[in-house]
């Protein structure tokens, strides 16, 4: 089958042999699988999701061929599913049947239903299982203009927030936040970008800080986080090393939780996804929550969708269509 493989030298999409499927895997054949931001590490044998030789892909689309014999759901071949899990990149992909759930009967097509599983599970997880929100309590969304953003942006208004701020360093995307649950877009370019936050909270800072950039944004972070706040650390984009004022941190205090798959058991991770689907299947298969297509390439062409990607221009989800 072709798959699209890390070497040193980046993305190969080349012919290997269909992954064997164990007893607690479901293969499934991919109609469209997502791109991320690990990917770009990935693609070179690096970072939490990466080695050399593997196929890449943490989230595809498509229909069920096979189910192991100790698989769990009630799945069988024919049926379309979404996936999480590594290899999407390919023709052909198993996944542990604790991170499978259904696609709606209708109204949803491959490549949308591709760019949902790691959104929705990443940001229920930051959102819910971690930053415990309550309706009524005021949320930030840093990096809110990337697909795992956008998401956040919704499961905040579906969840009943009183504000949601989206923040996006590019004028054009910030301008779109609202079409996605925004009631303020930040630009943290603008240095003041801490009390603006503060001022649209009456003083009181954030509740809850869903923070997928880091770095440059640490002290800001602190600065506007409403005493006795969350600040959950799901991305680095901006850098995983920066100054932090452990004193402004202590005086607000201030709950710091860092989230990662890279180091949750199976067990874990199928927990995530029971929970996520407990809680949001509902709105997930009536297309309440749903992800903009930027661009679709061919599977073919993976390097030059990971380009896109690294340019940082795209808006919503790339993905590809073996």
């Amino acid at each position: 089958m072709k798959a699209a493989v890390s070497t040193e030298n980046g993305l190969l999409v080349t012919d290997i042999p269909q992954p064997t499927l164990k007893p607690h895997e479901i293969l499934v054949r991919v109609r469209s699988a997502g791109l991320n931001r690990a990917d770009l590490n990935a693609a070179r044998g690096t970072g939490n999701h990466g080695s050399m030789g593997a196929t890449l892909g943490l989230d595809w689309a498509g229909e069920v061929v096979e189910v192991g014999s100790a698989a769990q759901g009630g799945f069988k071949p024919g049926d379309r599913v979404m996936c999480a899990g590594a290899g999407g990149y390919a023709e052909y992909a198993v996944a542990d049947w604790g991170r499978v759930v259904p696609m709606p009967a209708q109204g949803m097509n491959f490549e949308h239903a591709a760019a949902l599983p790691v959104a929705v599970a990443t940001m229920h997880d930051a959102i819910v299982t971690n930053g415990k929100l309550k309706a009524g309590e005021s949320i930030m969304i840093q990096g809110a203009s990337s697909g795992v953003g956008l998401m956040g942006l919704q499961i905040a208004k579906l969840l009943g927030a009183g504000l949601v701020i989206g923040t996006s360093t590019n004028a054009e995307r910030r301008a779109r936040l609202k079409e996605f649950g925004a009631d303020l877009a930040i630009d943290t370019s603008n240095p003041a970008w801490p009390d603006q936050v503060l001022e649209a909270t009456g003083g009181k800072g954030v509740n809850l800080i869903v923070d997928q950039v880091s770095g440059p944004v640490a002290n800001g972070n602190l600065k506007c986080c409403a005493i006795l706040g969350r600040w959950v650390n799901v991305g680095r984009l901006g850098g995983g090393k920066a100054e932090f004022d452990f004193d402004l941190h202590a005086r607000r205090r201030i709950t710091y939780i860092g989230v990662t798959h890279g180091t949750r058991s199976v067990d874990e991770l199928r927990e995530e996804t029971r929970v996520m689907w407990r809680d949001l299947s509902v709105p997930v298969q009536s297309g309440r929550l749903a992800l903009p297509i930027d661009k679709i390439f061919p599977l073919s062409e993976a390097s030059a969708a990971h380009a896109h990607m690294k340019a940082n221009r795209h808006f919503g989800k790339i993905v590809l269509v073996p």
